[in-house]
């Protein structure tokens, strides 16, 4: 009970919430021989659920006493998606989108963010399929050809590249015999246009960030075109409030009135919420307190963007900001915001565009 105590006082719990986490995890003690381990399956059956488990599961795991014998919930989603697929298409699925989750010999394992968007690319054809073709291995050149073909823009070339991986894998395990995607050929993607935010958008982002650390995200990235990736792993060495500097994935930037302001009303918060938190990062969360971990990216992006705030729109919009600003020049693109010298060129290029002929219509995006 003691580590819970000292979470509890990291946490700043109230006294309720440490009398509830208390009885919680007295619950999973008393059902459990004293000093065996405990499995995280068990823990989760007798509070319940994932949410009421894990400050218990936590503290457990401290203790060195936590077994983790559940699967993750990427590998959930794969047994929970390919079941609804037809007999003959679900082992090959799943087998495909394990190895990409997981990795082999000669693969990486991909983020789970390609897993969703390769399947749902290569879900509208499979079902198709199914209901002339009982295994991949009866898919013809002609039937990919046939679906790509309907298709255009982004929604041709990502549902391409998902069922040339598909493929691919079969071939190399030998679930089929000839791969029908081999000889075919899209192109690249289409550019999209990023355009610039109108007023009504930056006045609208203004008026939802309204907590420490929705005006210290949006901020940050307002101003230095910071990614999400640098802002989790900022830590409170890369701040210098007195010398006004602020050190975002390598590069160092004077703090503006804005910035410098926004900084000292988020850490002021921090270390009255979180007074005793061992956590090294600007950024932190209710559950990051506890350790030293950076917060999750769904914690920084998805989060945000349930009240609208899409991060990199604003990144792109102050990269274009500059651009404009600058007579479009990519060397400075790239130097002030650290940016790769095609992505520097992609956005100057685009800041002429705009220079030579004005957006008319801001809120128009070509469709894919």
């Amino acid at each position: 009970m003691e580590r819970l105590f000292d979470m509890a006082q990291v946490g700043r719990w109230s006294i309720e919430t440490l009398r509830r986490r208390g009885d919680q995890l007295r619950r999973v003690l008393a059902a459990s021989p004293e000093d065996e381990p405990i499995l995280l399956s068990r823990v989760r059956a007798e509070l319940g659920n994932v949410w009421q488990s894990r400050i218990a599961a936590r503290v457990l795991d401290q203790c060195g006493r936590l077994v983790d014998d559940t699967e993750s919930p990427t590998r959930q989603w794969i047994d929970r998606r390919t079941a609804t697929l037809p007999s003959g298409f679900r082992d090959d699925v799943r087998a495909w989108l394990l190895v990409l989750h997981e990795g082999e010999q000669r693969a990486r394992p991909r983020a789970t963010a390609t897993l969703h968007a390769y399947f749902s690319r290569a879900l509208p054809p499979l079902i198709q399929w199914a209901s002339t073709r009982s295994h991949l291995r009866e898919v013809t050149h002609a039937d990919v050809s046939a679906v790509l073909n309907r298709l255009s823009g982004h929604k041709r070339n990502g549902t391409f590249v998902a069922l040339r991986s598909l493929f691919r894998f079969a071939k190399r395990h030998r679930l089929i015999f000839v791969d029908p995607t081999r000889r075919l050929r899209v192109g690249a993607a289409p550019s999209r246009m990023l355009l610039p935010m109108t007023d009504d958008q930056v006045d609208a982002v203004t008026a939802t960030a309204v907590t420490p650390m929705q005006r210290v995200i949006v901020g940050l990235v307002a101003v230095y075109a910071a990614r999400a990736t640098p802002l989790r792993n900022l830590t409170l060495d890369d701040v210098d409030l007195p010398r006004r500097r602020i050190r975002i994935g390598g590069t160092v930037h004077q703090l503006t009135e804005l910035t410098h302001e926004v900084l000292t009303d988020w850490l002021t918060y921090r270390q009255h919420r979180w007074p005793g938190t061992p956590n090294p990062h600007v950024i932190v969360s209710t559950d990051s307190v506890h350790g030293t971990s950076p917060v999750t990216d769904h914690h920084l992006t998805w989060h945000l963007s349930l009240l609208g705030i899409q991060l990199e729109h604003i990144r792109g919009h102050r990269v274009l900001q500059e651009a404009l600003s600058t007579n479009s020049d990519p060397l400075h693109l790239s130097i002030t915001f650290g940016l790769s010298a095609r992505t520097a060129v992609g956005y100057a290029m685009l800041a002429r565009h705009l220079m030579e002929r004005p957006v008319e219509a801001p809120d128009s995006r070509p469709g894919d």
